[in-house]
């Protein structure tokens, strides 16, 4: 094993979801990278949008940390990997900081990261200081570094939020309700870095604010054991995997994208919505996204379409998660009722729905092996088609997602996290 090291560093969690975690996360990034230091993010659990958000906010890349999906030896790899390059590690939480199984909460304790819980301030006194005391002191062997309120209405406001804290617990500022510093959100969570314009300075000012209210002194350090070495015996050299990339396709992991490269494989971008023609690849990896709001585009896109039927025809492999999975099917109906037909290689339809149809950690045994991943969308499908397998949620979440193949064809709801199992992924895609 590796030696250890150490780095400053503190998990940013809070008491429930829509508290503002992301919002605080990127202000402390672009406070302390503006102040010249190397920050490297974390984000726990499977989330592809704040990821983006936090990769601008510190100029660096963004990975997932998790103990069941990622792994705990592939979380210390990654944290001690972060730890060897950077001044301070921010590691965002998900949801509220005890929920799920496993928590953020547990990843904390794991890695002995202190938590600075975030709390909307919003409508609230001196019930700050209960609510602060009770995440502190819940789990008596949590590491806690202190609070940070957020959506604070004026320097009185955080006065009281401040003055309501006891035992010892440490005041991290606040960050205002200014208008310009919110992350916009629409219905899979934050709007996407690449659509907001005005990303860069939403993100300074958020950083101004924050640092106008607390000490940018560093966390104390923390200790990162390091990691087992790793062996990969899959290859994927000379393999050209071409990759969706655009407005309607843009969730993918950064670890797996590593992993590809890591084992030989060329990858070629390319936009389903904009390009006429595929680039010369091998194999094809379609990944979440938003096709829904795009779903007439990538329709009138018929050079495209004939090239991915072409490619499917040829026997070659194509691996759809999600969005790419609806992409694939002979139609889509968004919210709207606005039907348009897609690429007709899976039978079926989806159809849009209002409210969250399915959310779960997924373990799926596939033929090529065992992939863990998640599952979160709001559409319906009905296919007539049989699925290869289906997907178990590790915590009785809503899940049981089917996997379905034709041929080399791949697709399903469940979003692959392929350094779970790299030889499965790499099967998935060898040629």
């Amino acid at each position: 094993m590796s030696e250890s090291r150490h780095c400053p560093a503190v998990l940013i969690a809070a008491p429930a979801s829509g508290q503002g975690k992301t919002t605080v996360t990127a202000a402390l990034a672009r406070l302390h990278r503006n102040l010249g230091r190397k920050v490297r993010v974390f984000k726990c659990g499977p989330d592809f949008l704040d990821p983006m958000i936090l990769e601008r906010a510190s100029g660096a890349p963004v990975y997932q940390l998790d103990l069941w999906m990622i792994g705990a030896d592939e979380s210390r790899r990654l944290l001690w990997e972060a730890a060897g390059e950077a001044d301070l590690i921010l590691i965002e939480g998900v949801m509220g900081l005890f929920d799920g199984t496993p928590s953020s909460a547990d990843l904390a304790r794991h890695f002995g990261v202190p938590v600075l819980a975030v709390i909307d301030g919003t409508a609230m006194a001196q019930t700050f200081g209960a609510l602060a005391l009770g995440l502190a002191r819940y789990q008596p062997d949590l590491p806690f570094a202190g609070v940070l309120a957020n959506r604070v209405g004026s320097l009185r406001h955080a006065q009281l939020l401040e003055g309501s804290l006891t035992e010892g617990l440490r005041w991290y500022g606040g960050l205002s309700r200014e208008r310009g510093i919110e992350l916009p959100s629409r219905h899979l969570g934050l709007v996407q870095a690449s659509e907001l314009n005005d990303l860069d300075a939403r993100l300074d000012a958020a950083a101004e604010a924050l640092g106008d209210s607390c000490d940018a002194a560093l966390p104390p350090p923390v200790r990162f054991a390091g990691p087992e070495p790793v062996s990969m015996t899959s290859s994927l050299a000379g393999v050209r995997i071409g990759v969706a990339r655009d407005e309607a396709f843009a969730f993918t992991y950064g670890a797996n994208l590593e992993l590809l490269r890591g084992l030989g494989a060329q990858l070629e971008f390319f936009s389903p919505l904009h390009d006429r023609e595929l680039p010369v690849v091998d194999s094809l990896y379609l990944p979440g996204g938003y096709p829904e709001l795009h779903h007439q585009t990538l329709a009138a896109n018929a050079p495209m379409l004939e090239a991915i039927r072409a490619h499917h025809a040829a026997g070659k492999p194509l691996l759809a998660e999600c969005g790419g999975m609806l992409y694939l099917l002979d139609a889509l109906t968004d919210v709207a009722g606005e039907r348009a037909a897609l690429l007709g290689l899976l039978p079926g339809e989806a159809t849009m729905q209002k409210r969250l149809a399915a959310l779960a950690l997924q373990a799926v045994e596939l033929p090529e092996g065992t992939l863990r991943g998640h599952t979160y969308h709001h559409s319906l499908t009905s296919t007539e088609l049989a699925p290869i397998a289906r997907g178990l949620s590790p915590n009785g979440g809503r899940g049981n997602e089917a996997v379905y193949r034709l041929g080399r064809l791949t697709a399903s709801y469940v979003h692959f996290y392929f350094p779970s199992n790299p030889d499965a992924a790499a099967a998935l895609l060898r040629p």
